[in-house]
C-alpha cells in the first residue's frame, strides 16, 4: 500500500498540472450536469416492513389518488379573548378566507369548517384544512404567496390566524451560514497549526473542491435516485469535516519531510505514501461505517449514508492526488518561514506540547485511564432515559407559525388533536363491510384514552374503510404510544369478531414503529459496521488488542455524547444557549445515525495516531518510547483535524431546523470526546499499561493476514538517507 501511494504522490506531483486539469475538467462537468439536473421528487418517508407503512400501502391500493402526497396547509382560527369564532362576523372572515384558499390554482379542496364540525366545543377556535394537486416540494411561490395573503388578510379581521402543515415547509438543509462559520473556524485552527497562510488554504481550497464535485453529483443523481435535502447536507457536513482533514495530514507530513531535509517531489511521495496510507484506510473505515447504515432498512438513511460515502471518497481521492499536486505548485509556500533556509533539518529530541502530555499519561496511566472512564460513563448516564420519536411542529421555535398552530390546536382540541391515528379497515370478503368497520369502530373508541373516533369512509368498492381516532394524549407522550400499543393488542379479538382486519397508521404511529425498528436494528448495525472496522484494524496495526481498545472507546464516546444530547434536547439544560425552545423525544434515527458517522470519524484519529506509533514501533522503538513519537508527531495535527470537524459540525447547530440542528451538536460533541478523551487520553494510558503486549499477534494470524504496510517501512529502509534539500532557485524550477 505505502510503495504505490508513494508512486501515486510522485506521479501527481510531476503532473501537476494534468492531475490539476483533470480535477478540473470533473469540477466542470458535474457542476454543468448539476444546473441541467431537474430538483429532485421528494419520495416522502418509507420504512418497509412496520404495520403503518403496510396500512399506509393499502390506503394507496384502495383508495387511489386519494391518499397521494398533495400537500396539505391546516389553518387555525382563534378569536379575541372572551369571543368565539361562531360569531356572525368572525365566522364570515373565515368562510371569505377558506373561499380565497380554495381558489388556488393548485388547490384541490379547501374545508369550511363550519360544514366539517371543526370548531372546538367552547366556540373560540375552528380550523380549515386546504389539500393541494401537488407534493410540498411543487407547490410554486405563487401558490405560496396566495396563501400568506389569505392569512394575513384574516389576521387583519382580528382573528389570530396560523397555519401548519407540510405546505408551510421551507426545504429544510443547511442554508449556507453553517458551512461559513465551520470554513471561517477551520482556517483560523489552520492558520495557527501550520503558521502559513498557504498551508491553511490549501486543505481548504481542496476540501472546498471536493465538497462541490460530490454535491454537483448528488444533484446530478438526485433525479434519479431520489435524493433529498437532507442527503445533500450530510454529504457537505462530512465531505467538507474530512476533506479537510486529510489534506491536513497529508500536507503536515509533508512539511515534516521537508523538515528532515527531503527534496520537494520525494516529501511529497513520502507524505502519500505514509499519512496517504492512514488516510486511505481512515477514510475506509468511515465509508464501512456510512454503508453500513443500509442495515437499518430505511431507504432515506441508507441513501443518506451512500451519499455521504461517496462524499467521503471523493476526499480521499483529492488528498491522495490533488493535494500532491498543488505541493508542487508551490512546494516552499506551505513551509514556515523559517523552515524554508537549505540545509534545516528538524531536530528529532525537540519536545512539544505532545510529547509533554504523552510523557504525563505514561507516568500515571492508570489514574488517567480511570478519569477518562468515569468521567465519561457520567456523561452516558443520562442515556438510560433515553426517548426516541420524531420531532415535529411542536419542536420548532414559538416564533413560526406552525408552531403558534400546532398549540392553538392543543389548547382548543386537546393535545392529542395534533397527532391522530388512522385506522384502516380491511373488510375485501366480508358480507357486511359496513357492519364490519362499525363494530371496529365501536370497540375501538371504548378503549381508554380515546377522545372521538371520526366516521368511517369508504372506498368505491366499499370493501375498505378509512376512519380517525384522536388519543387524549399528545403525539410524544408515552401514554400515545401505551395506547397504539393496546390498540393493535385487540385486534386478534376483535378480527374474530367482525371477520374483518384492521391496522393502525398515521404520523404518531408511524413514529412509534419508527423507533421501535431503529431500536431492534441497532445492535446487529453495531455488530456488522464494528466487525468490519476491527477486521480493518486487524489488518493496518497487526494487532488484537489494538482494533478491540478502539472500538471500545469508540462506544464510550458515543453513549458518551448520545447522554450529552439528551441532557440537552430532551431534558432542556443548556437547551436555550442553543436555541432550543422546545425539548421532547430524541430524534428516532439519533443513535443509529450518532454511531455510524462517529465511529467511521473517531477512527481516523485512531489510524493516524496509531499509525505513528505503529511506525516508530516497528522501526525500533520500545512501546512507551513509541507512544511518545506518535504524540511528538501527530498530536498536534490530531487536535487541528478535531477542532476543524468540531468547528464543521458546531455551525450547523445554528441552523433553524431541529433534526440537523440535533445532528451537529450530537457530532459535535462526540468528536470533541472521542478526540480529546478517549484518543488523547484513554489510548495513550492503555497503551502504556500494555506496553509490548499491545501489538501482540499471534504467529498464525500474521501469516494468515495481508501485509498492507501502512507504517511505510518499506519506503524508508530505501530512504533513509535524506536528498540534500534544493535551493529556493531550485525549488522554484521543480
Amino acid at each position: 500500500m505505502a510503495t504505490f501511494l508513494y508512486r501515486v504522490g510522485r506521479l501527481a506531483f510531476r503532473r501537476r498540472w494534468y492531475v490539476a486539469l483533470v480535477w478540473a475538467a470533473v469540477l466542470a462537468a458535474v457542476g454543468l450536469g448539476a444546473l441541467k439536473a431537474p430538483g429532485a421528487a421528494d419520495e416522502g418517508f418509507s420504512m418497509p416492513g412496520i404495520e403503518s407503512q403496510k396500512a399506509f400501502d393499502l390506503m394507496e391500493q384502495r383508495f387511489p389518488g386519494a391518499t397521494a402526497d398533495g400537500a396539505t396547509a391546516r389553518v387555525v382560527f382563534v378569536a379575541p379573548n372572551g369571543q368565539k369564532v361562531t360569531a356572525a362576523d368572525h365566522r364570515k372572515a373565515v368562510e371569505d378566507t377558506v373561499a380565497d384558499l380554495a381558489d388556488g390554482s393548485q388547490v384541490a379542496s379547501a374545508v369550511n369548517p363550519f360544514q366539517a364540525k371543526a370548531v372546538s366545543k367552547d366556540g373560540t377556535t375552528a380550523y380549515a384544512t386546504v389539500t393541494y394537486k401537488v407534493a410540498a416540494d411543487d407547490l410554486t411561490d405563487a401558490s405560496k404567496e396566495q396563501l400568506e395573503h389569505a392569512l394575513e388578510e384574516a389576521r387583519d379581521t382580528g382573528l389570530t390566524v396560523d397555519a401548519g402543515g407540510s405546505a408551510m415547509a421551507d426545504g429544510g438543509g443547511a442554508g449556507g451560514s453553517a458551512e461559513l462559520i465551520g470554513v471561517a473556524i477551520a482556517a483560523v485552527v489552520l492558520l495557527v497549526t501550520f503558521g502559513s497562510l498557504a498551508a491553511a488554504g490549501l486543505p481548504l481550497l481542496t476540501a472546498l473542491i471536493g465538497v462541490g464535485v460530490s454535491m454537483a453529483t448528488i444533484l446530478v443523481l438526485s433525479d434519479a435516485l431520489g435524493l433529498s435535502t437532507t442527503t445533500g447536507t450530510l454529504a457537505m457536513m462530512l465531505g467538507l469535516a474530512v476533506g479537510i482533514d486529510y489534506a491536513l495530514f497529508v500536507v503536515s507530513r509533508y512539511r515534516e519531510e521537508r523538515a528532515n531535509g527531503r527534496a520537494p517531489q520525494e516529501a511529497t511521495a513520502l507524505a502519500v505514501g505514509t499519512a496517504g496510507s492512514a488516510v486511505v484506510f481512515a477514510g475506509l473505515t468511515v465509508v464501512i461505517a456510512l454503508a453500513g447504515l443500509a442495515v437499518v432498512g430505511i431507504p432515506m438513511l441508507t441513501k443518506m449514508g451512500l451519499a455521504a460515502a461517496g462524499a467521503v471518497v471523493v476526499a480521499v481521492l483529492i488528498a491522495l492526488t490533488l493535494v500532491p499536486a498543488f505541493l508542487g505548485f508551490w512546494p516552499n509556500a506551505v513551509l514556515r518561514r523559517r523552515d524554508r533556509r537549505p540545509g534545516r533539518t528538524e531536530e528529532e529530541a525537540k519536545d512539544n506540547g505532545g510529547t509533554r502530555w504523552a510523557r504525563f499519561v505514561l507516568r500515571r496511566p492508570l489514574p488517567v485511564l480511570i478519569l477518562g472512564v468515569v468521567g465519561l460513563g457520567a456523561l452516558a448516564l443520562p442515556m438510560t432515559s433515553l426517548q426516541l420519536g420524531m420531532p415535529g411542529d411542536e419542536a420548532k421555535p414559538t416564533s413560526t407559525t406552525e408552531r403558534r398552530a400546532y398549540d392553538a390546536l392543543a389548547e382548543g382540541f386537546g393535545p392529542g388533536f395534533n397527532g391522530p391515528l388512522t385506522v384502516v379497515v380491511d373488510a375485501q370478503g366480508d358480507d357486511d363491510a359496513q357492519a364490519a368497520a362499525a363494530a371496529i369502530s365501536k370497540d375501538i373508541g371504548a378503549t381508554k384514552g380515546i377522545v372521538s373516533v371520526s366516521p368511517a369512509r369508504f372506498n368505491e368498492a366499499g370493501d375498505t374503510a378509512v376512519f380517525s381516532v384522536v388519543p387524549s394524549t399528545a403525539p410524544t407522550d408515552e401514554k400515545t404510544k401505551d395506547l397504539v400499543t393496546a390498540i393493535r393488542g385487540e385486534r386478534p379479538g376483535i378480527e374474530s369478531e367482525t371477520g374483518a382486519t384492521y391496522e393502525v397508521t398515521g404520523t404518531t404511529a408511524l413514529n412509534i414503529d419508527i423507533s421501535e425498528k431503529v431500536q431492534s436494528a441497532l445492535v446487529p448495525y453495531l455488530i456488522v459496521v464494528v466487525g468490519l472496522a476491527i477486521v480493518l484494524l486487524l489488518v493496518v496495526f497487526r494487532s488484537l488488542l489494538v482494533p478491540l481498545k478502539a472500538a471500545l472507546g469508540f462506544l464510550l464516546s458515543v453513549l458518551a455524547s448520545l447522554g450529552a444530547v439528551v441532557v440537552v434536547f430532551q431534558e432542556g439544560h443548556g437547551a436555550g444557549l442553543l436555541g432550543v425552545e422546545t425539548t421532547g423525544p430524541i430524534m428516532s434515527l439519533m443513535p443509529i445515525f450518532l454511531v455510524g458517522i462517529v465511529f467511521g470519524l473517531a477512527m481516523d484519529y485512531e489510524v493516524f495516531l496509531l499509525s505513528r506509533m505503529r511506525e516508530a514501533y516497528v522501526h525500533g522503538e520500545t512501546s512507551h518510547q513509541a507512544v511518545t513519537s506518535g504524540f511528538r508527531h501527530s498530536a498536534r495535527v490530531v487536535v487541528a483535524a478535531a477542532l476543524i470537524m468540531i468547528a464543521v459540525f458546531a455551525g450547523f447547530i445554528g441552523e433553524s431546523d431541529s433534526m440537523i440542528k440535533m445532528i451537529g451538536f450530537g457530532l459535535a460533541s462526540a468528536v470533541l470526546l472521542d478526540a480529546f478523551v478517549v484518543r488523547m487520553a484513554i489510548v495513550p494510558a492503555v497503551l502504556a499499561l500494555l506496553g509490548d503486549k499491545a501489538w501482540w499477534l499471534p504467529k498464525w494470524l500474521d501469516r494468515i493476514l495481508p501485509r498492507v504496510d501502512v507504517e511505510g517501512e518499506a519506503l524508508t529502509r530505501g530512504a533513509d538517507t535524506p536528498e540534500p534539500a534544493p535551493t529556493d532557485q531550485e525549488a522554484a524550477r521543480v
